[in-house]
């Protein structure tokens, strides 16, 4: 059976009864991703990032590359039963708070679709929250849709871009008559 080499990204905006805040439950879950048939290959630094949706706490988000022979939908049962061990609770309110939140960004086999499950992950390529801690780790793994690097996909998305300039017509006052 095959190795498989997965990008995972985890975000936290709730304390844990025992990890505490959410940095130390983004680490409690890098340890957590290194057990049972997952081994960590690398983890990214923490980074702070601006709530998005109704939620208005801060949140805590990192990525992790992890290696497995799981398949995606096993390996998302897999993470989808660490969140519950961290508190998470099945439903809930999209983009409210949590306490661990893991996605698959990103996996070795280049893209898979079922109906719980895309990868790449859909929204990834527009979230700095993702990128900016995957270029740390992972900046010339390839998106398999778009064939671009994330250090490429990182400078898209981060790159600054030029003021629009009014068009000189569209900015001087009209004369003439009524």
């Amino acid at each position: 059976m095959a190795r498989h080499r997965y990008l995972i990204a985890l975000g936290s905006n709730m304390r844990h009864p025992r990890h505490g805040a959410p940095e130390a439950v983004l680490r409690a879950a890098f340890k957590a991703l290194d057990r049972k048939r997952l081994t960590l290959e690398a983890a990214s630094r923490i980074i702070a990032s601006a709530p998005h949706g109704p939620s208005r706490r801060r949140y805590a988000n990192a990525v992790a590359i992890v290696h497995t022979r799981l398949r995606p939908p096993r390996l998302l049962r897999r993470l989808q039963r660490l969140e519950a061990r961290f508190g998470r609770r099945p439903g809930g309110m999209a983009w409210g708070a949590r306490v661990l939140d893991l996605d698959i960004v990103l996996w070795s086999g280049g893209a898979f679709a079922q109906e719980d499950l895309v990868i790449p992950h859909p929204l990834f390529r527009t979230r700095d929250f993702v990128l900016r801690p995957a270029v740390q780790i992972a900046g010339k793994w390839r998106d398999p849709l778009s064939g671009l690097t994330l250090n490429h996909l990182n400078a898209r998305l981060t790159r600054p871009r030029p003021a629009l300039r009014a068009h000189p017509s569209r900015t001087q006052p009209r004369h003439g008559g009524p």
